[in-house]
């Protein structure tokens, strides 16, 4: 990962939650038969000039490419409406691409389904309805372990480790927990399947700063294993500074790219974006 001066102050560089060949112990899914090799020389995961919609609709996404590298964090910003939880989701194949192609880890799954993606090494958090209220802590996490075949015991104690309120909390209905908790658990429970890239749709939403700054810092844990991040965040101001990668999008189209660093110091963004 590339050197960040925000980053290499925080976090615990030990806890080693991650699978670097992905869960690859679930039969493949329907249409996983359908990936292709990439080019040498891709990005770790890159979603590459991504034009596409809702269903028979009108396109959201213009040509968008998002990409991160292995163990990084990319930070996708940019005003109301703009596309940025929709370009997530097309990377995770929940809407039609009409042009363009996604790669993980040098394969081509543009034509996989999200449950495909899910078994191809994919962990996703969804803004809303993302836990299990009526559950325990603990059985959200055995949710998030469906995939796996293999004793999953070790990564529960991971993600306890990375959360310790869970671990204190894990007999209680995930429903009973603050915004903040109940956040954890969501990307406790994803992190069950060992993924290789690990995708959050405003983690923060909803949250006062200072959990917001506890999160971040389990962001940063977490991608020191090795896991890469794709985070979507209206919080703009505070998610690039730990970002090696920014993406501001304006109408479903690139508008900047850059270092988060570079684009917190870019005046343009700045006054455009980030409040001046």
């Amino acid at each position: 990962m590339s050197s960040n001066p925000y980053q290499e102050d925080r976090g615990n560089k030990d806890i080693s939650i991650g699978n670097p060949k992905g869960v690859g112990t679930l039969q493949p899914a329907k249409g996983l038969s359908n990936k292709k090799a990439a080019a040498a020389g891709t990005p770790f995961l890159i979603g590459e000039n991504m034009t596409g919609g809702y269903g028979n609709g009108p396109d959201i996404l213009h040509d968008c490419t998002i990409a991160v590298e292995k163990g990084e964090i990319a930070v996708i910003v940019g005003p109301n409406g703009a596309g940025k939880s929709t370009g997530m989701k097309a990377v995770f194949g929940m809407l039609n691409l009409r042009k363009g192609r996604v790669v993980l880890d040098g394969e081509d799954i543009t034509k996989l389904t999200p449950q495909a993606r899910v078994a191809e090494g994919m962990g996703f958090v969804p803004q809303t309805a993302n836990i299990f209220t009526s559950m325990t802590v603990e059985e959200n996490l055995e949710m998030g372990a469906f995939i796996r075949t293999d004793d999953f015991a070790d990564t529960m104690a991971q993600v306890y480790d990375l959360f310790p309120i869970l671990k204190e909390k894990r007999l209680q209905p995930a429903g009973e927990l603050s915004g903040g908790q109940r956040q954890q658990v969501a990307v406790g429970r994803a992190l069950m399947t060992q993924p290789k890239l690990l995708m959050l749709d405003e983690p923060t939403a909803g949250v006062s700063p200072i959990v917001m700054d506890e999160l971040f810092d389990r962001i940063i844990e977490v991608a020191r294993t090795g896991i890469s991040i794709l985070m979507v965040e209206q919080n703009a101001r505070q998610a690039l500074e730990i970002a090696d990668k920014g993406y501001v999008l304006v109408q479903g189209r690139n508008a900047y790219t850059d270092t988060g660093k570079a684009l917190m110091e870019d005046p343009e963004v700045r006054r455009s974006f980030l409040g001046g």
